[in-house]
């Protein structure tokens, strides 16, 4: 074992050993250093203990079996510092896919801690069942990917501040199609949505009481004002995320009515579109669905991407909607 690795493993074993009259057996320290992938003999175990305990205070308890190892009842205090292959691989995680959900002052706070994590890692081999825990795990997004958009670090780091102290801002935002941004002078933040790769900003304007949303990536400057952010003591983000508001709200919740082809409707008997669905089986195999859900223009595109697999009965609206997409479709292919 490279040196490095073995004085590792022994910072670890160091770590697991418990203050007196407290004990811990060898073989009780052999599995522990196994489950965080180091696999030594209990011969090599005894042997670092009886030449670590010359410079710690060490000892062995053999007056009665199990015999164990402990630190010193009376050893002063002492701390190691460092990460455990556990907690490398845990902020190597939360760094790969919540840094858009925590605030700046965190992730500052934790950049330390994500260099260590990643140097640990790094000293581990390929082998090692932790780090390869990174090239065995993805999220993937269930419709086609899309890259992110660029975003303004300085812009997101600033409306996250004012996010979590509960502050104003002064918002200059450049709408989709605009040629100029549009200033916002009194913003008031009320929280945070990732949907995909594009983070949005759930906040209201002014005086207004109506909850707006902008995309983070199209905010040009952002200004902190140091007063107090209006926060509508109603307001629930997860329940205005169940209002459909991400998916493009087109009007109240609807009765979808449909008939799905067998193959394209198996996920819905496992992960159904909402609390009060029903699936029929048909006599030709197919399966008619019925839920009340969102009416929202993701409904609309994820309905379209089943194609000719599906049939919506109703509502009469959304069925005309699919109807005419489909013919607008066909008449491209001619």
């Amino acid at each position: 074992m490279p040196a490095n690795l073995t004085l590792f493993r022994q910072w670890t074993m160091l770590r697991m050993i418990p203050r007196a009259p407290a004990k811990i057996a060898v073989r009780d320290l052999q599995q522990q250093l196994r489950d965080a992938d180091f696999n030594v003999t209990a011969r090599t175990i005894q042997r670092d203990l009886i030449d670590l305990s010359t410079v710690f205070p060490l000892v062995s308890d053999d007056r009665e079996k199990p015999y164990g190892w402990s630190w010193q009842r009376d050893a002063s205090g002492f701390d190691l510092p460092g990460l455990s292959i556990p907690d490398a691989l845990t902020l190597k995680l939360v760094e790969q896919h919540l840094r858009n959900q925590l605030p700046p002052t965190a992730l500052d706070a934790l950049q330390p801690q994500f260099l260590c994590a990643a140097r640990v890692l790094n000293a581990m081999g390929e082998s090692v069942t932790s780090r390869a825990w990174l090239n065995k795990v993805r999220s993937i997004a269930p419709l086609q990917p899309l890259l992110p958009p660029a975003m303004n670090e300085d812009c997101q780091r600033t409306v996250y501040l004012a996010l979590m102290k509960d502050l104003q801002l002064t918002l200059r935002y450049k709408k989709r199609d605009a040629v100029q941004a549009t200033l916002y002078p009194v913003v008031h933040p009320l929280a945070i949505v990732q949907r995909g790769g594009i983070i949005y900003l759930v906040c209201t304007f002014a005086e207004y009481d109506g909850v707006r949303t902008l995309a983070l990536h199209r905010i040009r400057e952002a200004t902190v004002i140091y007063e107090k952010a209006r926060r509508d003591t109603a307001f629930d983000i997860d329940a205005f995320i169940a209002s459909g508001a991400f998916g493009f709200l087109t009007g109240p919740p609807i009765v979808l009515r449909a008939t799905f082809q067998r193959p394209v409707a198996e996920h819905l008997f496992e992960t159904p579109l909402s609390e009060d669905q029903v699936l029929e089986s048909c006599p030709d195999g197919s399966v008619h669905v019925t839920a009340t859900v969102a009416a929202t223009r993701s409904l609309v595109f994820w309905l379209t991407g089943f194609g000719a697999a599906i049939e919506v009965h109703g509502p009469e609206n959304l069925r005309a909607e699919l109807k005419d997409t489909a013919m607008r479709m066909a008449a491209r292919y001619q």
